[in-house]
């Protein structure tokens, strides 16, 4: 049985401090769980779940049973989730060590900076996975990754996307042949931008803070300003809606290099 101590050490891992005192996170849900047991980057440690799961998930969990899997009853996965309405299974995933981009890589690549809210970050893995771009590096102001916001945002995509953390400055002064597109309000319209351009090369598709947008330091390095046309009267677009828009600009014109193989890289 679940001790008391392991609850309360489950519990703690919504502090980032705990994730790296314990190297581990928590997952929940089918889908998500699932996910990261599919994935060949991530190890599940162990995975509580109610009976109802493990049922159904029988001849799945046949092909995991390096996992341990410990049947608990609805009143425990409550304490020990961060969900107001638990999803049957959560699972704790040991924390990867921290990836690093390639020497030389393809296609789209997204730099966020300083995206500080835990939603918009899990939205954008999952926009990020959606379009098979396998890397987003984040700048170390951004929400964690692994915050169990993120993980649910994402929907699984997590278990299939590279986060990588990284001063964004350094990361386009080593990579100073990759052309870095910032999204801003006043650039190039994105539909002008994808017929000029040649969207087959690798590049960075950079998107600011919430609030105050790219940093001031950044934008000495930007190749091209590209914007999405207003038009209506919103004084702005969510960084994840906007991010979602850019990219399927970016990955779906005709010249676009193709996605990559799902587990590339």
């Amino acid at each position: 049985m679940i001790s008391k101590a392991q609850i309360k050490e489950i519990r703690l891992l919504h502090l980032k401090k705990h994730r790296q005192r314990y190297g581990c996170f928590v997952a929940e849900g089918d889908k998500t769980v699932c996910s990261f047991l599919e994935s060949p980057w991530y190890q599940v440690l162990q995975i509580y779940a109610l009976p109802a799961w493990v049922e159904a998930r029988e001849a799945f969990l046949q092909s995991h049973r390096e996992v341990p899997v410990e049947i608990i009853k609805p009143d425990i996965l409550a304490q020990i989730s961060r969900l107001q309405s638990p999803q049957q299974v959560l699972a704790l995933i040991r924390l990867p060590q921290q990836d690093a981009l390639p020497s030389k890589f393809t296609g789209l690549t997204l730099a966020l900076d300083a995206i500080r809210d835990p939603g918009n970050l899990g939205t954008i893995i999952r926009i990020a996975d959606w379009f098979g771009i396998p890397y987003i590096c984040c700048s170390p102001d951004c929400a964690d990754a692994f915050h169990p916001k993120v993980v649910q945002a994402s929907m699984g995509s997590l278990a299939h996307v590279h986060v990588v953390e990284q001063e964004l400055i350094s990361l386009f002064q080593q990579h100073r042949d990759i052309p870095v597109y910032a999204a801003t309000l006043t650039g190039k319209a994105i539909q002008q931008f994808c017929r000029e351009i040649d969207l087959s090369r690798p590049a960075f598709l950079l998107i600011g803070n919430e609030a105050h947008g790219i940093s001031r330091q950044l934008l000495p390095l930007v190749s091209e300003c590209i914007t999405i046309p207003r038009l209506g009267n919103a004084e702005s677009l969510n960084a994840a809606i906007a991010t979602g828009i850019l990219c399927g600009f970016l990955c779906l014109t005709e010249n676009a290099k193709p996605a990559p193989d799902k587990y590339a890289g």
